[in-house]
């Protein structure tokens, strides 16, 4: 496959890192996940040969800016609404995994002509009754990882067999960590790329984004979800399972939604292939 174009655009008020595959068809805009880059998506795209396609690095990931926090998480989909527009992006191919399908959803509502499909693979949107009753969250997870390394093989080889990494593509885990860290300021090592007190206020955002729901309820486009494997009744929330709301296809005009129990939430990094299938499906 070849190396994308890059390119630096603004999105809702901070600059973005944008890849760029030209080719023909209708577009094909791709939405990473919370703590992840553009690049994870390499692997989709070289199952969709000569197929234009955009990828982008959301802000406080990858090599776009990162602000300080808070990062809610309207402010992603403004993001991806600015730079539809700025591409002059129309009749798109909308594919967001996880907070990305979040974020193309909130984009299609705003700015309607850019996209004429959507495809949410195991979207980040809750019941809206639980983006009402949220507190403040505590302190997450993400922010006790580790954060320098000495290479992308020192990373690739400490996760390769751990868990949820051991069930990815290796490619994919690959392209994880090449284009996961940047060069430490310091000279000592590498550093990620989405530093991990960002990635934390990153989740720490989804409290009380029920907008979402109001740009669904805008929607006049074709929506397929997939969604992984359920999580069990009053189930602990990890990403072994699916966090969409259960019922997410009946708040669209038109979705369809589409279980996969065999997969985790990393649909796009266990199955890429897949997932390029369904969105040469969505060419209609």
């Amino acid at each position: 496959m070849t190396e994308p174009l890059a390119s630096r655009i603004r999105g809702d008020g901070v600059d973005l890192q944008l890849y760029e595959w030209p080719g023909e068809g209708r577009p094909i805009f791709l939405a990473h996940a919370t703590g992840f880059h553009a690049r994870c998506w390499d692997e989709v795209v070289a199952r969709l040969p000569g197929r234009h396609v955009y990828a982008i690095d959301m802000r406080g990931h990858g090599r776009s800016e990162k602000p300080e926090p808070p990062y809610p998480w309207g402010a992603f989909g403004r993001d991806v609404a600015a730079v539809a527009g700025e591409i002059g992006l129309r009749g798109a191919i909308g594919v967001g995994h996880s907070k990305g399908g979040f974020a193309v959803t909130m984009a299609a509502g705003l700015v309607p002509a850019a996209f004429a499909s959507l495809l949410l693979v195991d979207p980040v949107i809750m019941e809206r009754a639980a983006y009402e009753s949220m507190g403040a969250p505590g302190e997450h997870f993400a922010s006790r990882r580790r954060d320098r390394w000495a290479s992308p093989e020192e990373m690739f080889e400490r996760f390769r067999e751990r868990p949820p990494f051991a069930l990815w593509k290796a490619e994919v885990l690959r392209d994880y960590c090449r284009y996961g860290l940047l060069a430490a300021d310091d000279g000592d090592g590498y550093v990620l790329a989405c530093p991990p007190r960002i990635e934390a206020a990153v989740y720490a955002g989804s409290a009380g984004a029920v907008e979402v729901y109001e740009a669904i309820e805008t929607i006049d486009v074709p929506v397929t979800i997939l969604r992984a494997r359920e999580r069990a009744e009053d189930g602990a929330m990890d990403m072994n399972t699916s966090p969409t709301a259960p019922k997410l296809a009946s708040h669209f005009r038109k979705a369809t939604d589409v279980p996969l129990p065999h997969l985790s939430h990393f649909i796009p990094m266990e199955q890429p292939e897949l997932v390029a299938r369904y969105i040469m499906g969505m060419e209609g």
